[in-house]
């Protein structure tokens, strides 16, 4: 029970982090939206989450992959690692492009 509500308690809105790209330059950077598409994945919002910042689910498959192959050999780890990063980079790169259009 206590570590459910610390969990909620960093999950709230009020303590995210602020974009400090965004605050000098006044331009986004390529993660802004994360935080606040984990926090709607918390809620159980998948399709505003994914709309708040796409890269969010290619992110979560590789660090997923990542832990796994730390825990147990899998085999062609390397390629599907870097299969895995270029899906993510691209998603957020085409992302960042697509927000000044």
């Amino acid at each position: 029970m206590k570590i459910a509500s610390s969990i909620l308690f960093f999950i709230n809105e009020d303590y995210m982090l602020p974009c400090v790209n965004k605050q000098l330059l006044g331009i986004e950077c390529t993660g802004c939206g994360i935080q606040r598409a984990a926090v709607l994945l918390f809620h159980g919002e998948f399709v505003e989450a994914f709309k708040m910042y796409p890269a969010i689910y290619p992110l979560i498959l590789l660090m997923g992959f990542l832990l796994l192959d730390n825990l147990m050999t899998i085999k062609y780890a390397n390629k599907i690692s870097i299969f895995l990063m270029i899906a993510t980079v691209t998603t957020i790169l085409i992302n960042y492009i697509l927000k000044f259009l």
